[in-house]
């Protein structure tokens, strides 16, 4: 008599164990959406209320990545002392940014990552395994109004010093001579810097967003590691 596997691998069996592996990553996902959505409705600074009067800011989406943009010089801060390509003229036309545009990111896929297609998958792997470098990066705006994209908040001037400290928090010490180390990328009209922190699926560029924008004082959700966590505390302009 042949001898015969204790447990013969039939091709339905095998069809079934490929399922099974298949589906391990889709229901990762599925739960790293569902724990995304559940953390970003739970509320930071819930009793916060917007004043009627304040500085005005806005959180910007492109639907994946949020930053904050604010005027370039106000009572409470000039961000051409932090950054001095707030002070200069803007490539694309030669006009005097009005606003800064920062947000903070992994430094690969901000410099040379323009679209999804270009992610490479060793860089995809590299984040989900092992996180990135942060990079804080800085686009030039003339006179931004408000739109879906481009959502409109006022601050208290306490708050928006508040926002201003978290903000350079991120940065590391200017050096004692010198200007800080400006990073070029794919994007005209943004500039890049050096940034601390580490880029990870549990801190991500909106999950930035969002922590400065509590710790100022806003009300915002605990978990935003997407766009949509943070865009849904700021109002649309276009939803009435």
């Amino acid at each position: 008599m042949d001898a015969q596997e204790p447990y013969p691998v039939t091709r339905s069996r095998a069809i079934k164990w490929a399922g099974g592996i298949l589906a391990v990553p889709a229901l990762i996902v599925a739960l790293f959406f569902l724990a995304a959505w559940v953390g970003s409705s739970i509320p930071r600074n819930s009793d916060w209320t917007e004043p009627d009067d304040g500085i005005r800011i806005m959180v910007e989406s492109n639907g994946v990545h949020t930053g904050i943009v604010m005027p370039i010089v106000s009572s409470e801060k000039d961000w051409r002392e932090t950054f001095p390509s707030a002070g200069m003229p803007r490539e694309q036309d030669g006009w005097l940014p009005t606003h800064v545009a920062i947000g903070w990111g992994e430094k690969e896929v901000f410099l040379n990552t323009p679209t999804w297609g270009d992610l490479e998958a060793a860089t995809a792997l590299r984040i989900v395994f092992s996180g990135g470098d942060g990079l804080m990066r800085v686009a030039h705006y003339v006179n931004p109004q408000p739109s879906e994209y481009y959502r409109e908040l006022r601050l208290r001037p306490e708050e928006y010093r508040q926002l201003v400290q978290q903000i350079e928090a991120s940065l590391p010490p200017a050096p004692e001579h010198g200007e800080r180390q400006i990073y070029r990328s794919y994007e005209i009209g943004a500039v890049h810097y050096d940034a601390r922190g580490r880029y990870t699926l549990g801190n991500t560029c909106n999950q930035w967003v969002g922590d400065v924008l509590a710790r100022s004082g806003v009300r915002m959700g605990y978990w935003t590691p997407l766009a949509g966590g943070v865009m849904k505390w700021v109002d649309d302009p276009g939803a009435d």
